[in-house]
């Protein structure tokens, strides 16, 4: 009767300590297993005992043994199907026994084989090979993978991390997979000229394909084919992304969806990409909104349509826009660009600390003075920025239906220093080159044509427009500004050698924890609007520049 009691008066005040794996096995297993944790016949000799163990608690690094033994308890007990002893060696055993459980089950995996490759540090690599099998039809399925062990706080255990992913590398928390009849049928994606889009032509056009299945599968009168998939859960469908196929175990009858993509561009995008890491670009035809390519350096996530970056000192377009309809800079006016300018309690600077003595507005923009821009704020209401970017440029309204999944950007209202930040694209504002290339096609064509990569004559949509239009005076001055940046300003090196009718804006945005900013480049060329961006790249003018630049020069 004492044991229990000590028992239940634990579960009352320790839950966190406990664990949700070591609790299950508490109400379980009753009396006993208060053996885990040193319990004895009286009180003292209990206290004692816990009071030894919490002394004994490992800390500190994991050793290779830990690693390796960790591990393979793991995997061994995985590859074994059994799933209750593999989720006991995780740090979120009930999220484990659910997915493991589901691998068999639900996705209708068989035959597994697991084995490790060589740790690094406390991430250790291993490779899947098994059998899906359903209803007498069956595949081989083979992929790499990966898991990393930690220590538990409270007890020093070494235990698997557990997410989603160290199960299929494609899966986020929350997702599951499936064996079964697809819910919507393939669809044969082509490009504006007739022909197909693979992701054997295109690395990144696989999440263009899932998005463009998911909206017109159905609609395009396919027939849904046996597959294992993955089936997004909560946290992917917030970020916008589509169910995902696997492995096709016997092929549906797709139907044809025509897309806006340029197969030239397309394949051009791709090899601009490829040369740097962790970029994306876009372009699109800036007097009707098509988008004629969109490619990733990392093929994984789309970040071309999805991304959600702060875009740095390419927001100084709208900015620009919303100052010189308020009256607070023109072109050709001196305006006041200082080493430093303080708002809401924020010093703000430069890059390097310059500053411009006499300068017009149309030499800070091209040179990228940010206090040109937060020398205004206390000049501007908290939702000034957020208005101009929505009335005018079409952003941040959740509206645009391009024909797959895209992030509309974001410029929310905000006060004091945030504020001042968002004018020059910190703070909470948030795009992707998507809307950066958007945002020079409006510069270019007078007004917003909202981006899409399958016409609205397919299934009726209809896409967003904006409430308004710059003035002529407003516009002409912007236009300006962008030319002069491209010719003479931080936009020049990248936009040498791109004739005609162009402007241009760079860009990079400080991110937390990262070393380099994210270099960002917005641009247009005749009907061509492009922008792109590398992530922890440096600046915009060196880096996504060229890979912009070398698009704009393939002509209308």
């Amino acid at each position: 009767m004492g044991n229990r009691r000590r028992v239940a008066e634990r579960r009352k005040t320790k839950p966190a300590v406990i664990g949700g794996m070591i609790a299950v096995v508490v109400v379980g297993a009753g009396a006993g297993a208060y053996a885990l944790y040193g319990g004895g016949a009286a009180a003292d000799d209990g206290a004692r005992a816990a009071s030894d163990q919490k002394a004994k608690v490992k800390t500190g690094p994991l050793s290779p043994s830990e690693v390796t033994t960790t591990a393979r308890a793991f995997l061994t007990a995985w590859q074994s199907g059994k799933v209750p002893q593999a989720a006991a060696a995780t740090d979120d055993a009930a999220a484990a026994r659910a997915l493991l459980t589901g691998y068999g089950k639900d996705a209708r995996i068989k035959d597994v084989t697991l084995t490790p490759g060589r740790p690094t540090g406390a991430k250790v690599p291993f490779s899947v090979k098994a059998t899906v099998s359903y209803k007498g039809t069956e595949k081989p399925l083979a992929y790499d993978s990966a898991l990393t062990v930690v220590r538990r706080t409270s007890d020093g255990k070494p235990l698997v991390d557990w997410h989603s992913a160290v199960v299929h590398p494609d899966l986020q928390d929350g997702d599951e997979l499936v064996t079964g009849e697809a819910g919507t049928p393939p669809v044969k994606a082509l490009d504006r000229d007739g022909g197909e889009l693979t992701k054997r032509k295109y690395a990144s056009i696989g999440p263009v394909l899932d998005g463009l299945r998911e909206k017109y599968g159905k609609e395009a009168g396919g027939k849904a084919g046996i597959e294992l998939r993955v089936v997004r859960g909560k946290a992917a469908k917030a970020k916008d992304l589509s169910d995902k196929t696997l492995l096709e175990l016997s092929e549906g009858t797709p139907g044809t969806v025509k897309t806006t993509l340029d197969p030239r561009l397309q394949a051009a995008a791709e090899q601009q990409v490829a040369k740097k890491a962790r970029s994306s670009v876009v372009v699109m035809r800036a007097s009707t909104g098509e988008i004629l390519a969109a490619a990733n350096a990392s093929p994984g996530f789309n970040t071309a349509f999805q991304g959600s970056l702060a875009p740095g000192s390419t927001m100084k377009v709208i900015t620009a826009s919303m100052l010189i309809e308020k009256g607070l800079a023109s072109a050709d006016k001196k305006h006041p660009c200082p080493k430093y300018f303080t708002y809401g309690h924020w010093k703000f600077q430069n890059d390097d600390k310059f500053e411009i003595k006499n300068g017009t507005f149309k030499a800070s923009f091209a040179r990228s003075c940010n206090t040109a821009f937060i020398s205004q704020a206390p000049k501007l209401k908290d939702d000034d920025l957020t208005k101009q970017a929505q009335q005018v440029f079409g952003l941040g309204m959740n509206n645009w239906a391009i024909g797959v999944p895209s992030f509309d950007g974001a410029v929310p209202v905000q006060s004091a220093a945030q504020m001042g930040a968002s004018l020059i694209g910190q703070g909470g504002v948030r795009m992707n080159p998507l809307n950066m290339a958007s945002v020079s096609a409006t510069v270019k064509s007078g007004t917003f044509h909202q981006p899409y990569l399958v016409s609205p004559d397919v299934d009726g949509r209809k896409l967003a427009t904006a409430p308004r239009r710059m003035s002529a005076g407003t516009l002409s001055q912007l236009r300006e500004l962008m030319a002069y940046t491209a010719a003479a300003g931080t936009a020049a090196e990248a936009m040498a050698g791109v004739g005609g009718d162009v402007g241009a804006k760079t860009g990079s945005a400080e991110v937390d924890g990262q070393k380099k900013p994210n270099g960002w480049f917005t641009a247009y060329r005749g009907d061509l609007a492009a922008a792109g961006v590398v992530q922890q790249g440096g600046h915009g003018g060196s880096t996504a520049g060229p890979i912009v630049a070398a698009l704009l020069k393939m002509g209308d």
